[in-house]
């Protein structure tokens, strides 16, 4: 069993939060969101063009640039958040330019040293699976895959193919945070992936809520919230901790309630 497994084996949903690394005090957000109740965590890794990703992270990343924080430092934060939390699994987030340009191996070996269950990388494709996929799984780190509205019946066995760890339904084909898809596209969405694959399936992109993040939790294993958390971290700065703690909290009890 791996922090993964073990947590979505739980008999509720599981919370899985997001904030950018180098964003305000980035040890303190992250112990605000366990405070929460987060049962996954998902560090983003500041990059220069976040594609995916909407007006609050994109400027997360900024900020987080701005103070000139690197891939060190992303898995410093990794180091000390698994030293100060053993047991919550922890996922990096973010694009291949960062993960590969020292080459897969480094990335994979630094990233099992600092204590890293999951990856994230939204710009390879499965098809490019070698560009990081093997070395991660040499060394136990699961590659998370992405599946969205677009990915159809041909495509998804390929997405599933060597993925684990649990599946990210991206549940609207844009950017994270400006919409939320229809609770029953949702629903269709996730009914087709489980009968699919016996990998957990997260739900993320456009839940701001405890009352859509409910929602959501009747049906998936798991809820992703990202852009909210990221916008308090945006608007109070090191008084985030406790902004971040609230909403978490709030979500967390949605989550593990909706069943």
């Amino acid at each position: 069993m791996t922090r993964l497994s073990t947590t979505f084996a739980q008999p509720h949903p599981a919370l899985v939060c997001f904030i950018t690394a180098g964003d305000g005090d980035t040890a303190a957000n992250l112990d605000a969101l366990v405070e929460g109740g987060a049962d996954v965590i998902e560090l983003g890794m500041p990059f220069t063009d976040p594609m995916a990703d909407g007006p609050a992270i994109q400027a997360a990343n900024l900020r987080s640039l701005g103070k000139g924080t690197t891939t060190a430092d992303v898995l410093r934060y990794a180091a000390e958040f698994r030293a100060r939390h053993p047991d919550v699994p922890l996922v990096l987030m973010g694009y291949a330019n960062p993960m590969v340009r020292r080459g897969p191996e480094w990335f994979a070996e630094a990233a099992a040293h600092a204590g890293v269950d999951g990856v994230i990388c939204v710009d390879i494709p499965p098809e490019e699976d070698e560009a990081l996929g093997p070395a991660l799984r040499a060394r136990g780190i699961a590659p998370i895959r992405l599946a969205t509205p677009t990915t159809d019946a041909a495509r998804l066995p390929q997405v599933l193919e060597g993925s684990s760890g649990f599946l990210y339904y991206v549940s609207v084909a844009g950017i994270t945070g400006l919409q939320q898809a229809a609770q029953a596209s949702i629903e269709d969405a996730v009914a087709r992936l489980k009968a699919a694959t016996d990998l957990p399936v997260a739900v993320g992109f456009g839940v701001r809520t405890p009352e859509q993040a409910a929602a959501i939790a009747k049906v998936a294993d798991g809820v992703v919230v990202g852009s909210a958390l990221v916008e308090l971290v945006g608007q109070h700065g090191e008084d985030a901790p406790a902004k971040l703690s609230e909403l978490t909290a709030a979500l967390a009890s949605a989550v593990h309630s909706a069943r």
